[in-house]
């Protein structure tokens, strides 16, 4: 299992120190997110900052952006990074897509495969030659004349990763992508009987094995070397689980513990804005499930006793990330490595 870092801040002018440092401490990989920023100007800019560490975007949103777009992006990243890049994509709400991005919200699912394959398609014909004609239902591209094609890079081999919370989307990852961005709100149970048996059922149909398969996610952890730490930041913890827990898209991560009588409520007081009410609905027992708590002494061993098998990239998921103490959570990196 290997330990990933998210991207905190989005500053271009404090790209390279951060990517450097988190290359230097040791993790595997650089996450960046599609909410308040772009995903991929922050990896431009790490790509050239660095010589080791993996590049990510978990996510960039697909269907604002043409499949041809993407294509010419993460075509560019690949070349910077020299082959260190890996292209995260997910399909986003309807409301988000709609109303923020105004595009139309059609078959996610479907449409996010289709994207996925007509990415393939694009960076085939720039590296062999090969004529472009790629008709589906949503894209079609048949025209690459020699001015707009990059041609050939050293690296070609673009893994796709996407995101998914239902069954289509990871029957589909297994199927044909590289890797799966699992939501942060799980649990093991959730992952060994919802999750991994739908992925393989796409891994199946494509004649692939688990070892062609990445799995990667933010884990909920509660971590501190005291009672007081470890307590103050369960709370922030459980606000977040809160958060998610009122969303009806996460409804399959609390029915698989048969916790789904909680979620209407949950709907309903974060339409009425009541927070703290909220957070109180969140028992220690789902914590206990979602998120991993110890000491930084002993949360790697934890982490692995719990996903081992089940994940194959983390990151740590800290709402209070801001208070931790950087250096315990280097010792943290190298008892992953």
């Amino acid at each position: 299992m290997l330990l990933d870092v998210a991207l905190r801040d989005y500053d271009l002018k404090s790209v390279p120190e951060f990517a450097r440092r988190a290359e230097t401490i040791g993790y595997d990989c650089i996450w960046t997110s599609e909410t308040q920023h772009d995903p991929f100007l922050p990896l431009g800019v790490a790509a050239t900052a660095t010589s080791k560490i993996k590049l990510v975007t978990s996510i960039a949103v697909a269907f604002p952006r043409s499949p041809m777009i993407t294509a010419y992006t993460a075509w560019d990243l690949q070349k910077a990074s020299a082959g260190r890049f890996i292209l995260g994509l997910g399909s986003q709400v309807r409301a988000h897509n709609q109303r923020r991005f105004s595009v139309k919200f059609e078959s996610p699912g479907p449409k996010l495969r289709e994207v996925v394959l007509a990415l393939r398609a694009i960076w085939d014909c720039w590296q062999n030659g090969t004529h472009l004609r790629f008709k589906g239902k949503f894209y079609n591209f048949d025209l690459m004349t020699p001015f707009f094609n990059p041609g050939p890079i050293a690296h070609p081999t673009v893994p796709v990763f996407v995101a998914g919370v239902n069954r289509y989307m990871y029957r589909m990852a297994g199927e044909v992508c590289d890797g799966l961005h699992v939501h942060p709100f799980h649990t093991a149970k959730y992952l060994h009987e919802y999750v991994h048996p739908a992925v393989n059922e796409g891994l199946q149909t494509s004649g692939r094995s688990r070892r062609n398969f990445q799995y990667a996610t933010s884990v909920f952890v509660i971590v501190g070397d005291t009672e007081r730490e470890r307590a103050e930041n369960t709370e922030a913890i459980r606000q977040q689980i809160a958060f998610y827990a009122s969303t009806r898209t996460y409804a399959p991560v609390l029915e698989a513990h048969g916790w789904e009588a909680i979620s209407p409520e949950l709907h309903q007081k974060s339409l009425d804005g009541d927070w703290k009410a909220m957070s109180r609905l969140i028992t220690d027992e789902m914590i206990d499930e979602v998120a991993v708590s110890g000491t930084y002494e002993i949360i790697v061993q934890k982490l692995r006793q719990r996903y081992e098998g089940l994940l194959d990239r983390v990151s740590l998921y800290q709402p209070y990330e801001l208070m931790v103490d950087e250096e315990r959570l280097r010792k943290v990196v190298i008892k992953f490595n």
